[in-house]
């Protein structure tokens, strides 16, 4: 056998992996989310701080690049040892529904427990984060180390950037949504084309690595760059009043908007991309495949899933 499944099998594999997590108990979606939410904050504080003092060297094109090529090691680790992600369960359950292995009611609950997973996963990192390496449990000095500061610029980036553009800024951030999972599921189902580690690693990296590089916006990933950073301001208020080197304002939009707060970080980022991600997901890639490939995948079977063969041995048992 090959070591590559072709495209029908790609989507057939898609198939049984939304019916698979479609079927699994309410309390099974909940963990695999927080843990999913896990590994995606591990590759976003990874990439800060590989990030940090790199633009002043070598550029902000630079910084991007090796950014984007270390944070993929999060649904690296989300595929390979079955763990959930809302923005890959946005394309699996619909095209589970569209071939008739699951429904819309299993879909639902698996959006909703998946993702309040991820949210809780992601935060609980972020501030594991605060406590310990962007601070070193140094809450008395007047801020947080480079590493930290480094993402309180990332959080205001992703968000009083587009607060400050109004309307245009929510479309933006809509789309930047649409952009980022488009791509995230292009890794998702180029990783079903791999029967090996290597294969189905190589096949999430490059993808991954090119959103993060362009510069989309990915809602799960947001649900540890936002927290972290508001974590860190909160702790350290003095960052609002901060002065750089040129006696003006660190950051001129934390200052005039005096800081942030959680409705910023969720009406100003992370609803507008979520919903750009469902887009993304179900129309650019999810509906595209399933009506590529729907009439192929009847003639050429997938190959079975294992975790669901595990379920169905048990059950027999």
């Amino acid at each position: 056998m090959g070591l590559v499944n072709s495209p029908a099998q790609m989507v057939g594999l898609a198939y049984n992996a939304g019916k698979y997590k479609g079927d699994l108990p309410t309390v099974q979606l909940f963990l695999r989310g927080i843990m999913g939410g896990v590994y995606i904050a591990v590759g976003a504080a990874f990439a800060t701080i590989a990030m940090t003092g790199v633009a002043p060297l070598l550029g902000a094109g630079m910084a991007k690049l090796i950014c984007g090529a270390v944070f993929p090691i999060g649904l690296i680790a989300i595929i390979l040892t079955g763990m959930e992600l809302f923005t890959g369960d946005a394309m699996l359950l619909p095209m589970a529904v569209w071939a008739g292995k699951s429904t819309y009611g299993k879909l639902i609950k698996n959006w909703t427990f998946v993702y309040l997973g991820n949210l809780i996963g992601s935060i609980a990192f972020a501030a594991l984060m605060v406590i310990a390496p962007f601070t070193q449990g140094n809450f008395t000095a007047p801020e947080p180390n480079a590493f930290g500061l480094m993402a309180v610029t990332l959080t205001i980036g992703k968000i009083l950037t587009y607060k400050a553009a109004g309307t245009t800024g929510m479309l933006s951030l809509f789309f930047s949504g649409i952009g980022c999972n488009f791509i995230v599921c292009l890794a998702v189902l180029m990783a079903m084309t791999g029967q090996d580690v290597v294969s189905k690693m190589a096949a999430i990296w490059f993808p991954i690595m090119s959103f993060v590089v362009i510069g989309f916006e990915h809602c799960v990933a947001n649900m540890y760059f936002l927290p972290v950073g508001k974590f860190l301001i909160d702790a350290f208020p003095g960052l609002i009043t901060k002065l750089g080197p040129d006696g003006k304002a660190w950051n001129a939009l934390l200052q005039t908007n005096n800081g942030l707060s959680w409705s910023d970080i969720f009406v100003w980022n992370i609803l507008p991309v979520t919903v750009g991600n469902i887009v993304g997901a179900i129309i650019v890639i999810g509906a595209t495949y399933h009506y590529c490939y729907k009439v192929d995948v009847c003639e050429v079977p997938a190959p079975a899933n294992p975790a669901a063969n595990a379920q169905a041995l048990s059950a027999k048992k």
